[in-house]
């Protein structure tokens, strides 16, 4: 059994910098407005917390797994916004130590899976990228938060298993946009981190190529813009982040073919 050991180690090491943002907060920053429309600093948190102890649940089939869970909802929204609401009322301490301990549960979880396991989740998936999605949703909200104060947004590592996602998610995401993938089109992603490390995510034959930095590639694949959440225009649907201003992470990348075009407007590495 080859255990989900790196993913796990980068998914800690990205909810270890999430819990160091929360305890920079001041009290009066957990009722912020964040980077997505509608939904306060105190709001992502719950959201988060909420949502790990559906993949704990989900890792053991537990009541609340993942399958039972949402179908009760008459849409993925209003799941989303249901578990934001359990945080209504919970001090900045409470719903600290609410997400500790669901997202703590979950890692003990994925230590005990080999790598290739299947998850529940969605349309299922293995446990590596179980917990790169995970790691994922960790980073796009610590993203809201951190936008919404004017925060820093440090480029690490961990940015490639976004990156490797947002790739491997794209047709679901055309799916999901009611749009046609083009027929015998494929792509490569040629990413560049700050100090110019370059990566290549897809295949070396790819007919469409989409050039840019890691960071701008990992906001668009998570419908991160850098924006106001009172842009003029800003999207009333929780949860989603605003309409972006002019410097926009789209408008770092270059798109060569239509599916990279396609991908610039529709990429998106979550459910």
């Amino acid at each position: 059994m080859i255990p989900v050991r790196d993913a796990l180690a980068d998914l800690a090491d990205e909810q270890r910098e999430f819990a160091e943002l929360l305890a920079a907060l001041g009290d009066a920053d957990w009722q912020r407005s964040s980077a997505a429309d509608g939904w306060t600093v105190a709001d992502q948190v719950a959201h988060l917390a909420d949502t790990e102890e559906v993949a704990a649940d989900t890792l053991t089939d537990g009541p609340r797994a993942f399958a039972k869970t949402v179908p009760r909802y008459a849409t993925a929204e209003d799941f989303t916004a249901a578990g934001c609401r359990r945080g209504d009322g919970l001090t900045p301490e409470d719903l600290t130590a609410w997400w500790d301990r669901a997202a703590a549960r979950t890692r003990r979880l994925l230590a005990g899976r080999a790598a290739t396991d299947r998850v529940a989740w969605g349309f299922g998936m293995t446990a590596e990228t179980f917990a790169a999605a995970r790691l994922m949703e960790h980073w796009a909200h610590g993203l809201d938060i951190r936008d919404a104060l004017g925060l820093p947004v440090d480029e690490t590592p961990r940015l490639r298993r976004i990156a490797v996602l947002g790739h491997s998610t794209l047709s679901y995401a055309l799916a999901l946009a009611r749009v046609s993938r083009p027929q015998g089109r494929s792509l490569r992603l040629e990413l560049t981190e700050r100090d110019g490390t370059g990566h290549v995510v897809g295949p070396a034959d790819a007919t469409d190529v989409l050039r840019g930095p890691l960071l701008a590639w990992c906001r668009v694949a998570t419908r991160r813009s850098r924006a106001s959440p009172t842009a003029p225009g800003a999207t009333t649907d929780p949860g989603t982040p605003a309409v972006p201003t002019a410097s926009t992470a789209e408008s770092r990348m270059t798109a060569e073919g239509e599916l990279a075009q396609l991908a610039l407007l529709h990429a998106r590495a979550y459910l």
